[in-house]
This record gives structure tokens, sequence and C-alpha cells, in this order.
């Protein structure tokens, strides 16, 4: 098997955070797995990079400024006043305000993106990231343990260099959250092989194709209870190929959700170890670049045993590893067998038992045969650097202490601009309900039921509880100003000394505060902002 070059991202830090005592997600799983794969060798087989933290600015490409500042800010003590009594935000009880949160978020989406960097910068044939994968989290709230949608961030990085980019999720549970944000475009498809029924998040249909230029380029394989490894290939490969021959991704994105697998806590399928890493090889077979990415997956072990087993298909060694586990800090966790395996269960497959499985495979290929070709689109040269930092607007973080902090004017204009350009839209407010899900045209919305990933059961969430009354979006308030005298932008308090000529400026100096040409200035005029 051809060799490729395989970027992993890891922060030693991700396995550090916890959702609480009781909590079916488990970051320590990332370092679980980080473990076994460091334990069979295959660090030295890979560039093996901590990803930069993506910042609150990054991830505004695709969340909204409000609910990114909820986020860097939100802790247990104050969720039940900043989520208004959890009708915004954070509903229910999948997603608890944990401490450092943010931070775990950032972690996640920095190594998606960084991702994404590595592979359109041609450094990588195939990307991976374990903590990312979190394919629930919606523009402007979290859902289904899911804060920032690190998919969409990457993909959106991704769009810079390749003009289409195909999202495969092979998640339990449907990847809504990525589906809503490229819903209306034909730049990415996206292709989900999940459960379908009263079960989390109830989307997902095949009626579900997408809409306007989007129409098509979403694809929906529902599934029942107990699918093994040999029916999830008689309807993966066939669908993929096909996509592949048609669609002509410049890259794939394959989310590689655990809770599929045999004997998950929350999962219904009955996938084996193999059977979950044969998408990884079929993939990979393309050669076309490839990122892999975590999400799911509640039982510790199976998952560090697959995503191990997964890491060792990107690098074409899959024969050649020692089933028998080698030691590790976590040896005891794999007993009793302690074998790199995910047996399947005795459970039935209701997708052959009545000839689902057929039937939705026959309509996904019958939906791919409508598209006439693969859609094009005007590509240009993409700067390195954003126009922020070529002029200086966007001091790295990493830059602050050197260069004594941004500098609070620029700061201030970013926010106002945004809030301006942005935030001032028809209906764009905050008064507008959380049920209401806009199309990326903004031409319409839907109402979308919540669901929780724990009970399987609709979430009922009154939006106006606690909400007091309507008010304009406060959320940006810039004390920028114009300043008719001198011809430039103030802020409020800002003295103007500086931008006096050098005569009038002596004049000043020497009248040591006792008068100006305008008169006196009060204290007063000083908070004002008035010009001396």
């Amino acid at each position: 098997m051809s060799k490729r070059r395989v970027a992993y991202y890891y922060d030693g830090d991700t396995g550090s955070y916890t959702y609480g005592l009781g909590h079916p997600m488990k970051p320590h799983r990332m370092r679980v797995t980080h473990d076994l794969v460091s334990a069979y060798g295959m660090l030295e087989k890979m560039h093996v990079l901590r990803p930069k933290r993506a910042t609150p600015e990054v991830m505004t490409a695709f969340h909204t400024d409000e609910y990114i500042h909820f986020l860097n800010r939100v802790t247990p003590e104050t969720a039940e006043e900043l989520t208004y009594h959890g009708t915004r935000f954070l509903m229910g009880e999948d997603n608890p305000a944990f401490e450092g949160v943010f931070e775990f978020c950032s972690i996640s989406a920095g190594g998606s993106i960084s991702a994404a960097q590595r592979i359109s910068s041609g450094a990588a044939d195939i990307a991976i990231n374990w903590a990312g994968g979190l394919h629930h989290a919606k523009k402007r709230e979290a859902s289904g343990f899911c804060y920032i949608n690190d998919i969409v961030l990457g993909i959106l990085e991704l769009l810079r260099i390749y003009p289409r980019v195909l999202y495969i999720d092979i998640d339990c549970h449907h990847g809504d959250g990525v589906e809503e944000a490229f819903y209306t475009t034909d730049r990415v498809m996206t292709c989900s092989f999940h459960k379908f029924g009263e079960y989390f998040p109830g989307t997902g249909t095949q009626e579900d194709r997408g809409r306007g230029k989007g129409r098509n380029y979403t694809v929906n394989i529902p599934l029942k209870d107990g699918i093994t490894d040999e029916a999830f290939k008689r309807v993966f490969e066939p669908i993929i190929n096909k996509i592949m021959e048609v669609y002509r991704p410049g890259a794939v994105v394959l989310q590689c959700g655990a809770d599929s697998l045999a004997g998950d806590k929350l999962g219904c399928f009955n996938l084996t170890m193999n059977g979950h890493a044969h998408c990884v090889q079929y993939l990979r077979a393309f050669n076309v670049p490839l990122i892999l990415l975590g999400g799911g997956g509640y039982t510790v072990k199976n998952v560090a045993r697959t995503w191990t087993y997964e890491t060792a298909c990107a690098l074409g060694i899959q024969d050649d590893i020692d089933p028998n586990l080698p030691w590790n800090e976590y040896f005891e966790w794999f007993g009793p067998r302690y074998r790199l395996e995910v047996p399947e269960n005795n459970m039935d497959d209701l997708n052959v038992r009545d000839g689902s499985l057929d039937k939705v495979r026959a309509t996904a290929l019958q939906q791919l045969s409508q598209l006439p070709c693969a859609p094009s689109v005007g590509m240009h040269e993409v700067p390195r650097e954003s126009l922020g930092r070529h002029l200086g607007l966007d001091i790295a973080e990493e830059d602050a202490d050197e260069d004594g902090g941004t500098d609070d004017l620029d700061r201030r204009l970013a926010q106002h601009s945004r809030f301006v350009y942005k935030l001032q839209e028809p209906g764009g407010g905050s008064d507008e309900s959380d049920d209401e899900r806009y199309d990326s045209d903004g031409s319409s919305y839907r109402r979308r039921k919540r669901m929780s990933i724990l009970s399987n059961r609709v979430v009922n969430v009154d939006p106006d509880v606690g909400r007091g009354p309507p008010r304009g979006r406060r959320f940006f308030k810039s004390a920028v100003r114009w300043d008719e005298t001198y011809g430039r932008v103030r802020l409020g308090k800002e003295p103007v000394l500086g931008s006096l000529s050098g005569s009038r400026l002596g004049g000043t100096m020497e009248a040591t505060g006792r008068s100006t040409p305008g008169g006196d200035v009060t204290m007063e005029d000083w908070e004002d902002g008035t010009s001396v």
C-alpha cells in the first residue's frame, strides 16, 4: 500500500476537561487514544503537531458573535443567568457549562482548522484531529454535547483553496449541524449515514436534499438498529463511489464518530472495529486529500481502540500492527482480552430483515444520478494573510506582550463595523425566537424541534422565559465618534491634544489649561469627550 504524508494533531490539555460527573461524553478518551497510538510506535511515522488554539474571532467565521462572547465568559456559577434560565445558548442537560468550556472548544476547533490549513498548503495528504468532529453545534447554540462546530470551520478553510469539498459522517447520530450550515450551497456535499427514527437529533430523512443551489447536494442515509459490517459496506461503497465519480471533490472530510460501534452506550449499530475502519481505508484508496476527525463514542476503551486502528489505516500499516495490545498507561482498561478489536454482538439487523436497506441505497443513487456534473466556481489566488493582519489591525496574541497589547481603538472600530454592517439587518436582533432556523441565504426559515441526545426526547423550551421586555441588541457598544473639528475618529473620553498643530499646541501648553480659544474646559466637557 502506498505511503501517505500524515499530520497528527494533538494537544495534551484536551483530556484534562470534564463535562461533569456521570456525563457520557469523556474528553479523556483523546488522551487514552493518544497513549495507545504512542505505544504502537505510530508517532514516529507521522508529523505530530500541537494545533494553534482557535481565537474568538476565528470562531465567528460560522458562529454568531453573541454566542462566542457567551462561551468565552460562561462559568458553572453564571450559567443560569447568562442562559436566561436555560432558554438560550445551552438548553437542556446535554451541554453543561463546565469549567474551561471555551478552552476546550478552542483546542477542538483549532485542531480542525490547522488540519485544513495543512491539507490546503499541500504539506500533508491526510490530517488527523481526533479531538474534532463535533457535528451537532449550531450557529448560535450548543447541541448534542457539541459547543463549537469545528467541522464547519475546517471546511470553510478548505473552501479557500478547493472548489468542492465532500463531508462524510459515519456517526450513529445525524450530522445536522454541518448539513444545516451548507444546506444551500453546491460547494460542499454532505453525506450522513445515521440512525433515524425516535432518535437524536430527529433529522436526516432522504427528503432533505438541500435547497436552492444546494439542491441534491445533501445526501442522507437513514438506517435502523443493528446494522452489521457487511450491510454497512453494501450501502457505503456504492454511494461513496457514485459521489466521487459525479461530484469529484478536491478534499474529503470524514467524521469517524465511534458511537456506531457495537456495544456503545448511546449507539444502536453493530459495527466492529474493522467494519468502521473500512470507511477510512476505502476513502484513502481514492488518493484525495483527507481529513479524519473524531466525534461521538461513549465506550471509551472501544473509542481508543478504533481511532488507534484508523490511525494505522491512515498510515497504511493496519496489517502490520500486533492485535495484542502493547503495554501502556491505560492497559488495564482494555481487559479482559487486551486486544485491538471491537467484536459485534447478537443484535438483529433490522435493515436486512425488512429490506429497507436496498430501498435507501436505491433512493440515494437515484438522487445522485440527477446531478448533471461537478459544479464549478471561479477561483483566484487567496492571500496568505488576512486584510486586517496586513494592515496591522489584527495583532496576534503572542505578539501582544511585545507590542504593548492590541490597540484599543482598532479593536473598537472593528467591533463597531461589525455592529453596523452585520447585526443591523431586518429581523436580525436578539428578539427573534430561538426556534427559527434561517437558511444560509437568509430567504426563509422553518421550525426545528430540539431533542436531547441523552433521552432522545423532544425538549420544550419557552424562549420568552426570563428574557424581560424586548430591547435592541447591545452586544457591541462602541464609544467611537467622528470629530468634525479635527476630521478624525476618536473615542468618547480620548483627549485630542495630539491632533493640534504645533503652534496651537504650544499656545495651549502656555495657557497651562487655564483657557482655550473655545472657552474654559470643564470636567464635564472632558468626560463627554469635548475637544480641547
